[in-house]
């Protein structure tokens, strides 16, 4: 991997692909992957049920992610530019900032909420958002340069 590869982009799109496949799994996987991943049980029990609600909301969180690992992928050159390549970058970062530190007033604000999944998810989002922020980081300035 030669000097100019952004490898902080590459590692986030690929953490988030592997992210959405997992939501793919959960679908797959039913009322238990709900209770496994953490969905809670509200979700779990419509799985049961046959619901389509946890199925649809799901699919969209899945699609999002891959969205986003192409997005990234985009940013460090291995694919082509996308259309607002440098907003949706700073987004994605922010968003996945925001959700790893949302534990930090939710813990103060309902702390019955806060269970060892929210914290782990907390800290894999704050990870996700060091990656996409650093890599979008390298890609502007290297666009400026």
């Amino acid at each position: 991997m030669s000097n100019n590869q952004n490898f902080a982009l590459i590692l986030g799109g690929v953490l988030s692909i592997i992210a959405s496949l997992i939501h793919v799994g959960i679908i797959v996987g039913g009322a238990e992957w709900y209770r496994f991943f953490g969905a809670g049980e509200e979700l779990a029990t419509m799985a049961e049920q046959g619901s389509l609600y946890p199925t649809i909301i799901t699919f969209i969180i899945a699609t999002v992610l891959f969205l986003w690992g192409i997005y990234a992928f985009s940013g460090a050159g291995l694919i082509r530019k996308l259309p607002f390549l440098n907003l949706a970058l700073i987004l994605i970062s922010m968003i996945y900032l925001l959700r790893g530190i949302a534990v930090v007033p939710a813990y103060f604000i309902q702390p019955n909420i806060v269970d060892s999944f929210l914290v782990w998810s907390s800290l894999v989002c704050l990870i996700y958002g060091a990656l996409y922020s650093i890599g979008t980081a390298k890609l502007r300035r290297e666009s400026v340069s």
